[in-house]
């Protein structure tokens, strides 16, 4: 893995025993003792996650709102500081650049975060977009590392270490203060559908601040969570990952996000006429969430059968830890879900169980 690139916490993880992947060109861990048991941790307790290989990026200038407007489907006029909003960014034709995460710091003020693959793609999009408005597009991924703190018990473990009230954060806002001593950006989201916070901080502050809440958290049930957890969490919520659930492809309509697409925000932007008129006409495909009354994972590409023949692929697939059974997402043709639906797994037809997620009962602030 010498070619791949590392988060600050890569000595971190290998002396607690995680195991080490490729993960979109960065070296992460993808388990430290068992996916099955850190995913069950984060639901009952709490988990520790290293997400420093997503990307940063500051948006600053006296249009800075305006571009983003322009750039994402959802309302960036809704937020003030203090207030995180989250988005696809769209093609002309409908398609996802990427899912992000926009953070209103001040008037003229933004940050965003962006998806670990997209970095590049993502940045060029960016500053091409930037070229007709009056704003600046800065790349501060290698300044910021980002911990996340999941679970019932999150609030309890990064209160102990911070002197900053949390529980008047609310979901999907942030706050900003020391953490363990560390300057922190520390936003009320996350991927798993349980409540926690996100902390955004410089990259050498890392392993210490790593090491603060994971001492913090032990009393509390806390386990160091990885990349395969990651996933099935984020499955079992019913939150898209990109390249799965949303692509270049597959628009916000089509994969379920159409709450996220502002198409009366009163400003035009990228996607709009393509998306409304997909609104309208209604997607030629969707994407549906099934779970299968099977411990057999589902694995994405298997083919999806409707009573006349194939209709469609599955983009997403794990076993739910918590429901004991496999679940996941596929892209159906339009109107084939209110079919039979079946896949075929080593020469065994299954049911697809269509649910509306999430898949669990979740609980956020």
């Amino acid at each position: 893995m010498s070619n791949l690139k590392s988060t600050p916490l890569r000595d971190f993880h290998v002396a607690h025993g995680a195991r080490m992947v490729d993960f979109a060109g960065w070296e992460m861990p993808v388990q430290y003792r068992s996916i099955l048991e850190e995913h069950r941790a984060v639901r009952r307790a709490a988990g520790l996650f290293d997400v420093s290989h997503m990307g940063e990026v500051d948006v600053r200038g006296p249009e800075a709102g305006r571009f983003l407007n322009h750039l994402v489907t959802n309302d960036v006029g809704r937020l003030f500081p203090g207030r995180v909003l989250y988005s696809p960014m769209c093609y002309p034709t409908g398609g996802v650049v990427d899912d992000l995460l926009v953070y209103m710091r001040g008037g003229g003020d933004y940050f965003l975060c962006i998806n670990a693959g997209n970095i590049d793609k993502d940045l060029a999009w960016l500053q091409r977009q930037a070229a007709a408005f009056q704003v600046t597009v800065t790349d501060r991924s290698a300044d910021y590392a980002l911990l996340a703190v999941q679970g019932p018990q999150a609030v309890r473990i990064v209160q102990a270490l911070t002197g900053v009230p949390l529980d008047p954060v609310e979901y999907y806002h942030f706050a900003e203060g020391a953490v363990a001593g560390v300057p922190c950006l520390i936003s009320r989201t996350g991927y798993t559908g349980e409540d926690g916070f996100e902390l955004y901080h410089a990259a050498g502050d890392a392993p210490r601040l790593a090491g603060a809440l994971l001492a913090a958290g032990a009393p509390h049930g806390l386990e160091l969570a990885g990349l395969g957890a990651r996933d099935s969490l984020r499955l079992e919520a019913g939150y898209p990952l990109y390249g799965h659930e949303i692509t270049a492809e597959v628009s916000p309509i089509a994969a379920g996000l159409g709450w996220t697409v502002k198409l009366d925000k009163g400003v035009d932007f990228n996607g709009r006429a393509a998306l409304a008129a997909e609104k309208a006409a209604g997607p030629a495909k969707t994407i549906v969430f099934f779970k299968t009354g099977d411990r057999r994972i589902v694995r994405p590409g298997t083919p999806v059968f409707g009573p006349a023949g194939e209709v469609g692929q599955v983009v997403s697939g794990t076993l739910s830890p918590m429901l004991n059974e496999a679940i996941g997402s596929a892209l159906v043709q339009a109107g084939s879900a209110a079919q039979t639906l079946t896949v075929d797994i080593r020469g065994t037809r299954i049911n697809l169980h269509l649910v509306k997620p999430p898949f669990v009962s979740l609980k956020k602030n």
